[in-house]
């Protein structure tokens, strides 16, 4: 599958999503600071595949510390969490793989840096393979959900280059092909980082399997015509009672798929949900540069001074979701009780 991230000696290496399909290039991280930059930047999205960034990045901050025991070890250590859990404030996964991370950490803290090093870069790894099976498991319960024959829309990349290589969302219909099932895809293009008409369109080529690119605006239409048979979107974070955050737009066509009778699944792996919120309403959701919608490409498609929102991601009320695909099992309204 695709090389989404790996550790090469002591360096992170990531597919360079922003210049996908156009160029496949690979960036270098011998830094925490650097993989820091490179999740802020979207070198490297997708909620799964940002918490194995962080998870790398943290055993290459450790790389680095000097002091061997103590405040000071503490506090360089601190340093380098606090750095990357400011990345990106929505995805629960960057949240959930730095807390294992400092759970290593307090574990080994006592047994100098050699250990703290040695267990650090072994968590991450563990992080990463977990990822692979995780999402081979969602692949496996979605897949039961869809039919021979049928067309699913999906929004934004929750495939391979949003996890560490099989993908959640994308995960479903790739197990519904692997079992024979002649599906095809409609990918939303996902503006303003255009992540469905580069990156999933770009995936889904590869594969095989055939998919047809619209704009965001097109898909209730579709909907209404009958040519989408289901829904399946990834998540970033996801409440106790079943709220999700995901790609900006994801609400509006959870609404659209409620109003035309279409099955809406959120396909996520259990560390997606965060059992600190009791609904989506809090959820923080990150604002990005304006310029990623004043231009497209780099080039200006209104008046450079324009005043822009772009908030990067919307919540989705439980009430619009059919179900929520996780690798433990097929979880359905009242989400509360199934998620816990």
């Amino acid at each position: 599958m695709l090389p989404t991230i790996a550790w090469r000696g002591r360096s992170v290496i990531m597919i360079d999503q922003r210049k996908l399909p156009g160029q496949e290039t690979y960036v270098r991280c011998s830094t925490y600071i650097q993989v820091a930059q490179a999740i802020e930047k979207m070198v490297i999205r997708g909620a799964p595949a940002i918490g194995i960034a962080a998870a790398y990045g943290v055993a290459l901050g450790a790389m680095a510390l000097t002091a061997g025991t103590g405040r000071s070890l503490d506090r360089d250590f601190e340093k380098i969490y606090q750095r990357l859990e400011r990345t990106r404030p929505t995805a629960r996964n960057l949240f959930w793989a730095l807390e294992r991370m400092k759970a290593v950490y307090e574990r080994t803290r006592q047994q100098g840096l050699r250990a703290i090093r040695t267990a650090l870069l072994e968590e991450a790894k563990a992080i990463e393979r977990e990822d692979s099976v995780t999402n081979r498991a969602i692949g496996r319960h979605g897949q039961t959900l869809l039919r021979d024959g049928w067309t699913i829309l999906t929004h934004c990349n929750a495939g391979g280059l949003a996890t560490a290589e099989y993908g959640t969302a994308l995960g479903v219909i790739r197990a519904a092909v692997a079992e024979g099932k002649r599906v095809r895809v409609f990918a939303d293009e996902t503006r303003p980082f255009l992540q469905g008409a580069r990156l999933t369109v770009w995936e889904l080529d590869k594969d095989g399997v055939p998919v047809v690119l619209i704009t965001d605006s097109m898909a209730g239409w579709f909907l209404r015509r009958g040519d989408v048979d289901a829904v399946v979107v990834g998540a970033d974070r996801i409440a106790r009672n079943g709220d999700t955050a995901n790609k900006i737009g994801t609400y509006s066509l959870a609404v659209l798929a409620k109003e035309n009778s279409v099955p809406f699944y959120v396909a996520a792996p259990m560390s997606t949900v965060d059992p600190t919120l009791a609904d989506g309403g809090g959820i923080p959701i990150e604002e990005r540069s304006p310029d990623e919608v004043r231009e497209v490409g780099g080039h200006l498609v209104t008046l450079p001074y324009a005043e822009v929102r772009n908030p990067a991601f919307d919540v989705t009320p439980a009430a619009y979701i059919t179900a929520i695909i996780t690798e433990r099992g097929v979880c359905r309204p009242p989400f509360e009780k199934g998620l816990k």
